[in-house]
């Protein structure tokens, strides 16, 4: 087998690894990129024929993960999507979200330029058309069940822990003797709210492996719970809002069941209003409740309860209701996205709130170099917002503990319950963080380690 690598290469967007076996092309993950530069790269041809793909496994449907798929079915490829079960249902509605705001970009784009006298339309990366074309060649998994494709690989999906339908993708292929090869997706951190931990091959003879946080350890929990609820609390008493740049898949649904602790706790007054302003994590929260299955203990307990609610969720759907919520001055949450401030009603919410002193924006999750988010993160006094400079005068609150990623600790720990020392190839992260996750992993069990840069191939 050959194994290229075109994304997630020493960066943390743009998943996509390319396989060539016994005649075969496949696909593992065909992410977007995000941040500096990523509209171009994303439009760069693909480095192979779409046509020429038998499959493409998808670990999870978080959009550097699978933001490209429409485009590469545009392209001509005709063979399978293959994904666990949720992963597909919420790929569905992300991918149409997606296409919905290329189209939106570009129609801004080419009336801004229009202004400044250049009549060439800027077209969209892909369309809700190209989205929806796509659907059709999802084929759903269960974990845990071993697959075969074309008598040359069988795989199986296991729960890597990290959003709804997340999978660790192991791979056998014919080789003499047959081997096999590893996967990791995004792996979760243990505890992540709502679904289970992740579950653990016992063997392989290759693994590639995510180093997002390969450089850091999370906050403790109770920590980040509590410094959450200070943030409310505080930014309440300020007269101002809290706003949340969240991913509308995984991030959202877990901090309404963390708000809903918090109330429910008296950590924070109840009831709580919450405002989720994406249409997609409305429609992805929907998905997330059909599939209770794929709950923990006790996300099944505090849903399944009847007890008297202490947060009053409103959704906003229509584009003037977004708008609206700049009148709500005071004493609300409102999440939005795109978790890394990147598209998305964020923007918007951002542009008109970020130079109030009494409000608050707190970071959830990790943002990647060249995004707003990272700007804003890394202490920027004046941001430039959808054409404006805007001051950055709102209170900053960055809480990893919320990561739904492992930390340097718990990848460890998931790379030493492997029973024999399988070589590992490390992606997934920024330089420096994949750079030091492959020392530690080298000082800890000795194994052969590379950490690939973009378009390297191996042979294995």
């Amino acid at each position: 087998m050959k194994i290229t690598f075109l994304g997630a290469a020493r960066k943390v967007t743009g998943s996509c690894f390319h396989l060539s076996v016994n005649g075969l092309q496949f696909l593992v993950d065909c992410g977007m990129h995000q941040g500096l530069d990523s509209d171009a790269i994303n439009r760069q041809p693909f480095p192979f024929d779409p046509k020429a793909i038998d499959a493409v496994f998808l670990t999870h449907a978080h959009i550097d993960h699978t933001g490209l798929v429409p485009r590469l079915v545009r392209e001509g490829f005709q063979g399978k999507i293959v994904a666990t079960a949720a992963t597909a249902e919420l790929s569905r509605v992300m991918l149409a979200d997606s296409a919905h705001i290329q189209e939106m970009d570009a129609r801004w784009m080419t009336k801004k330029n229009l202004r400044a006298g250049i009549e060439t339309p800027v077209e969209p990366l892909y369309t809700v058309e190209d989205a929806i074309a796509a659907i059709p060649f999802f084929e759903k998994k269960r974990y845990g069940e071993t697959y075969a494709f074309d008598r040359v690989v069988r795989y199986r999906f296991c729960d890597a822990g990290h959003i709804l339908g997340s999978g660790t993708l192991e791979l056998w292929y014919r080789d003499d003797p047959e081997k096999k090869i590893i996967f990791s997706g995004d792996i979760g951190k243990k505890g992540n709210p709502i679904i289970q931990d992740p579950v653990h091959a016992d063997e392989t003879d290759y693994v590639v492996v995510e180093s997002t946080y390969g450089n850091r350890m999370h906050k403790g929990a109770e920590d980040s719970l509590e410094e959450l609820a200070d943030a409310v609390r505080t930014t309440f008493k300020r007269g101002g809002n809290v706003y949340i740049p969240a991913f509308a898949v995984g991030r959202t649904q877990d901090l309404l069941y963390i708000f809903n602790k918090l109330a429910r706790e008296g950590r924070l007054p109840a009831p709580l209003d919450i405002y989720i302003d994406s249409p997609l994590a409305e429609e992805a929260t929907k998905v997330y409740f059909a599939h209770p299955e794929l709950f923990d203990e006790e996300a099944k307990r505090l849903f399944g309860t009847k007890a008297k609610k202490t947060v009053r969720v409103h959704y906003t759907t229509a584009v003037q209701e977004s708008m609206k919520l700049n009148q709500v001055t005071s004493g609300a949450i409102i999440m939005a996205g795109s978790g890394m401030c990147e598209g998305g009603r964020i923007r918007h919410h951002l542009k008109h709130n970020l130079w109030r002193p009494e409000c608050s924006v707190v970071f959830v999750g990790y943002q990647a170099r060249g995004t707003l988010g990272r700007a804003i993160v890394d202490g920027a006094k004046e941001v430039w917002i959808l054409g404006d400079k805007v001051a950055v005068r709102s209170r900053v609150f960055t809480i990893g503990g919320f990561s739904a990623h492992a930390d340097q600790k718990e990848l460890l720990e998931w790379l030493g319950l492997f029973k024999n020392s399988p070589e590992v190839f490390i992606v997934h992260g920024e330089e420096a963080s994949a750079l030091e996750f492959e020392k530690k992993v080298k000082e800890t069990f000795g194994f052969v380690t590379k950490v690939p840069a973009m378009g390297d191939t191996y042979e294995i």
